[in-house]
């Protein structure tokens, strides 16, 4: 057996390195390593509880709302405060444009680039895609970011800036909208739509969120060339490649439910085993810190009586990534959890075949993208300029709360207890924690570990290609991992 360690990942926003023990040409084991510790736990306590509301969204430069959102989230609870409609609908608007930016930036920037690699130089289609997916030169950048770009005038208008918006609160967002602003909104997704009909899909956004099938999905993709959208490009040579049969999962799948409008969930919260959606419990939510650079108590932990006191010399660790489990168990988050928790029928039936896959958590993110825009459309359209967007009120001296939520990666979770008006606690899970955590007391692996195991890898190779595939697959987000 020997020993390859991979890393650091270029284009993941963070540090990793993964450990692999390789025995007759494949994966037999792999640790998960984060090799930075930020502590933003730490800095919290102790702080005014509205101060979560500037520090948390600096945990990361690219899901920042997300943080916010959840945040937010968890001082609403405390005070006792609810959305108007208006509020909702901004918060909305707000988080999904950020979402749907990083789904966008993670097909074309992160994930698509590996299929110019010279060891596909072989395949019928590489030489379309150096064409169109070579980092930063292929024709699909130069499509995609100026896209991207008119895109984000969606947080220019609602949030003021991005990242780190102060706008979105507890009790709504402070930042309300005229009738000439939602005419402009309306534009610039107009525009969106555009771009996503010409190039990503070649087809309606309807057209895609409505394929309730894998027979409908190839049907749709032999209609047309692949060359007639990056989606179908995407299809070809995850179909030559054989990508379903890469990164299994084990098979358990959580979300904590995105987007609540009038106390109604665009994507239902839950956990997907066994073919079914059980509801979600957040009280079976603990963090192990077994093999993580922590002084470590007695057993996991529950997010509320969480510890962040960092152990660098612990020699039985070998991660800053905590083990969050659900009742004990390992769950896999992000675009393709929340479709199988909410039943998207095309996206269970691909599961059902193959199961969870680099394929399939691929295609889920890209369905997602169409599934919210044409969402964020009803919600502009639905905006009413002459209502509040906020309400306000007071935080208890003693208090706690919840805020879950999902970020473009997954379940997003803040857990926040004030004493004599301060925080005395903060804890944070964040989606690639799940997703990348270290075994668990019992040796369990965690998501992307399991996934790694059986990977080929090529002799002589020291990146091997379908080890980028799988952590890819995740898209993850490390800097949030280490908050």
């Amino acid at each position: 057996m020997t020993r390859l360690i991979v890393g650091p990942f270029n284009r993941v926003e963070g540090d990793l390195e993964v450990k692999l023990d390789i025995q007759d040409g494949r994966v037999h084991q792999a640790q998960v390593v984060s090799p930075l510790y930020r502590g933003f736990e730490r800095i919290l306590a102790g702080k005014p509880p509205l101060d979560a509301l500037v520090y948390a969204p600096r945990i990361c430069g690219i899901c920042s709302v997300s943080q916010s959102v959840a945040a937010a989230k968890s001082l609403a609870v405390a005070m006792g405060l609810s959305m108007p409609a208006n509020g909702e609908l901004a918060v909305n608007l707000i988080h999904a444009a950020e979402n749907v930016a990083d789904h966008l930036t993670h097909f074309y920037l992160f994930f698509m680039p590996d299929f110019v690699r010279e060891v596909y130089s072989g395949e019928s289609w590489h030489e379309d895609a150096c064409d169109r997916f070579t980092a930063m030169k292929g024709m699909a950048a130069r499509d995609m970011l100026p896209a991207r770009a008119q895109f984000m005038h969606v947080l220019g208008l609602l949030a003021g800036k991005w990242p780190h918006t102060l706008t979105v609160q507890p009790g709504g967002s402070t930042r309300s909208v005229s009738a000439g602003e939602t005419a402009r909104l309306a534009a610039v997704l107009a525009a969106f739509r555009a771009f996503l009909e010409r190039h990503l899909y070649g087809d309606k956004l309807e057209r895609i969120a409505g394929l309730s099938s894998a027979q409908e999905l190839w049907a749709w993709a032999a209609e047309k060339p692949a060359s007639s959208s990056d989606f179908r490009r995407f299809l070809q040579y995850a179909q030559s490649l054989d990508l379903a049969s890469l990164g299994p999962s084990a098979g358990r799948y959580m979300s904590f439910g995105s987007y609540q409008e009038g106390g109604a969930w665009m994507f239902q919260p839950g956990v997907f085993t066994n073919a079914e959606t059980r509801p979600l419990d957040p009280g079976l939510i603990t963090e192990d810190l077994s093999h993580a650079w922590y002084a470590a108590p007695d057993g996991p932990q529950a997010p509320f009586a969480g510890e962040t006191r960092p152990d660098a010399d612990r020699t039985d660790a070998y991660s800053w990534c905590k083990a969050p489990r659900l009742g004990g168990r390992v769950m896999e988050v992000g675009a393709l959890a929340r479709q199988l928790v909410d039943g998207h029928p095309m996206i269970r039936d691909l599961v059902s075949a193959s199961g969870g896959n680099v394929f399939t958590r691929v295609v889920a993110r890209v369905t997602e993208i169409a599934l919210v825009v044409m969402a964020m459309e009803r919600w502009a359209a639905a905006l009413v300029p002459e209502q509040p967007f906020i309400v306000h009120g007071h935080m208890p001296d003693e208090a706690e709360g919840i805020g879950l939520t999902e970020a473009a990666r997954g379940s997003l979770g803040h857990w926040l207890r004030v004493e004599k008006g301060r925080i005395a606690n903060y804890q944070i899970i964040a989606p690639t924690t799940w997703n990348f955590s270290p075994r668990d007391e019992n040796g369990v692996p965690g998501a992307l570990e399991q996934a790694l195991a059986g990977a080929p890898v090529r002799a002589g190779e020291s990146e091997p290609v379908a080890v980028q595939h799988i952590v890819r697959s995740f898209d993850p987000c490390l800097v949030c991992t280490v908050h």
